[in-house]
């Protein structure tokens, strides 16, 4: 029974997000460790009212269509085109089976899956990513959240790869005075607005925390006028501790959602160096809401 009532709260808590999302973009892959990724997807479109916009994408590897010592043949093409119209037919039936009952979309193509889903997402108010193993970097048949995160110019949800159902219980600000920050809070404003709990959280230098403070300060005053009741926090923390920081905040509080700017330096430097986007992406923990 308690469970119960409690999973009614958390329905009626992202209910309130429903006028602001209205569709649900998420790539269909027919592995079964893909499938956090559409149950996720499927489950916040039902809980929001929205029409869930299911893609299914795959190529040909470059190689198939020109290795020049033709080992390669007409052959072998023909059939890799049959394993791919194979995987986009079993990836519809899958979605079909989550979407019934839904409002849904589906589009199939031969296409890079990144640049497939960017494309399509013109017509997407949330696009929901990830929700696989880490391992899986198969660019012909996997869509790399950081890319679709640079292309599509949307929100984008990333699962993590357990998977998980959204709650919304309380969320985690990631804060950093920079473009990106500025458009992911505007981009969560939806979802923090049913959370019942909010941080905004700068982790910074030990130098740097009188200006942190003035920044998740004004951020906080912000968010209080579209009535998301907010609280400042600032950690002072080295760079290579800021989302180990993020998600301690966050499991304190019991937030399932971390809302961050992504690559706010150059993709290339953060995929040599490391960085806040490259940890949260590749190492999530628990849902994050992402915007470039």
């Amino acid at each position: 029974m308690v469970a119960t009532v409690l999973e009614s709260r958390a329905a009626d808590r992202l209910a309130h997000a429903g006028t602001a999302i209205r569709t649900v973009l998420v790539h269909v892959q027919p592995e079964a460790d893909a499938q956090p990724r559409l149950d996720a997807a499927s489950d916040i479109a039902r809980r929001l009212g929205a029409t869930l916009h299911g893609v299914a994408a795959e190529m040909i590897p470059a190689q198939a269509t020109s290795d020049p010592y033709g080992y390669m043949g007409g052959a072998w093409v023909t059939e890799v085109q049959k394993v791919i119209a194979g995987n986009l037919q079993t990836a519809e039936t899958l979605f079909t089976g989550k979407a019934k009952g839904l409002k849904a979309h589906w589009t199939a193509v031969e296409d890079m899956p990144a640049q497939a889903m960017a494309r399509i997402s013109r017509g997407a108010d949330l696009v929901v990513a990830g929700g696989s193993p880490l391992d899986y970097r198969d660019s012909y048949r996997w869509c790399d959240p950081g890319q679709l995160m640079l292309e599509a110019g949307r929100p984008v949800l990333v699962v993590p790869p357990h998977g998980g159902r959204l709650r919304l219980d309380a969320a985690v600000v990631a804060w950093k005075d920079t473009r990106e920050c500025r458009r992911a809070l505007a981009d969560a404003l939806p979802l923090l607005s049913c959370a019942d709990e909010v941080v905004v959280m700068e982790v910074c230098s030990e130098a740097d925390t009188e200006d942190a403070g003035v920044h998740v300060a004004a951020v906080v005053r912000a968010l209080a006028r579209h009535d998301i009741k907010a609280r400042a926090k600032v950690v002072a923390a080295p760079p290579d501790r800021v989302s180990t920081e993020l998600n301690v905040e966050a499991q304190a509080i019991g937030a399932d959602l971390i809302v961050s700017g992504g690559y706010g330096h150059t993709r290339l430097g953060e995929w040599v160096f490391g960085g806040v986007t490259y940890d949260l992406l590749h190492y999530p923990e628990r849902f994050v809401l992402f915007s470039h």
